[in-house]
């Protein structure tokens, strides 16, 4: 069993990013900006964000957070967006969600200029993604697919299960996991909550792409041997154990299944740190106008 290291990855890519950034100031050119929403004080959320921060600080990038009150209007939201978008020194923007309830997330999505869309959710990107035209990829499935190809685990004709169906992660990372490239040209099954006989079919999978939200939901009764296992899920539960009270668990139960695997990602410190990494890429790939519409 080898361990998918997102967190040693990320930093290489980061270092990598850092280098070409190096490169751009050298050149009397302006860094690369990231600009972050952040509603209300979900403390997941916050978390993220400032991993977010932090990674641009590393890199060389000036970032910008902006926080906004949770009970912000959607009116207030979109204003503050498309002001952003009209400011050329601005490469990109994610708002981060969960957004309150009140806010439809959709309609933040799509109000976002989708040339500095780095979180790739806009329905432009997407298109594109289906399309298969070079545009903004979605960072997390993005994340696991330069985790596949740095670690060089084979794709071609195996049979990949993905699980959860989400606009984020599960459904771009079925398409992109079946492109004719590396890693790809796998044979892809989408599961969800609705997939009748789902343990016969992740018995079947060569990689198993887990995205449900729901804390060690794979055993190992639920895979072959050999399994190369990606595991996209995050809970904070609480622990008596953790000096901040609380602990991460992923969707797999990582103790139960890591003697049955090829390879497995682990949580904390799998696909999160390379969806920051990618999100890193894409804010460069938007400074070089890469996939100018």
């Amino acid at each position: 069993m080898q361990i998918l290291d997102g967190k040693k990855t990320s930093l290489q890519i980061q270092d990598e990013i850092r280098d070409e950034v190096i490169e751009i100031k050298a050149s009397g050119s302006r860094p690369p900006h990231l600009v972050a929403i952040l509603v209300g004080d979900n403390g997941a959320s916050e978390t993220y964000v400032r991993a977010k921060v932090k990674a641009c600080k590393r890199v060389g990038f000036e970032s910008t957070l902006i926080r906004l009150e949770s009970n912000v209007s959607q009116c207030e939201l979109i204003a503050i967006i498309e002001k952003i978008n009209n400011d050329e020194n601005h490469d990109g923007l994610i708002v981060q969600l969960p957004l309150p309830t009140h806010i439809d997330e959709k309609i933040v999505t799509s109000t976002i200029n989708p040339n500095i869309d780095v979180d790739g959710f806009h329905e432009s990107n997407l298109g594109k993604l289906m399309l298969n035209i070079p545009s903004f990829l979605p960072a997390t499935p993005y994340g696991i697919l330069e985790l596949l190809k740095r670690y060089k685990v084979e794709t071609s004709g195996k049979h990949c299960v993905v699980l959860g169906r989400s606009n984020i992660v599960g459904t771009p990372i079925s398409l992109m996991m079946s492109r004719n490239k590396f890693p790809g040209n796998c044979t892809v099954t989408l599961t969800h909550s609705k997939t009748k006989d789902l343990v016969q079919i992740t018995r079947q999978a060569d990689i198993l792409i887990v995205a449900l939200g729901k804390s060690e939901f794979i055993n190992s009764d639920m895979i072959k041997s050999g399994v190369c296992i990606v595991d996209v899920g995050i809970t904070r539960v609480k622990s008596n154990k953790t000096k901040n009270g609380w602990k991460l668990l992923g969707d797999v139960n990582y103790d139960n299944v890591k003697e049955k695997c090829s390879y497995i990602t682990p949580v904390p410190g799998g696909v999160g740190p390379m969806t920051i990494a990618m999100l890193l890429k894409n804010t460069l790939s938007s400074f070089r106008k890469d996939f100018l519409v």
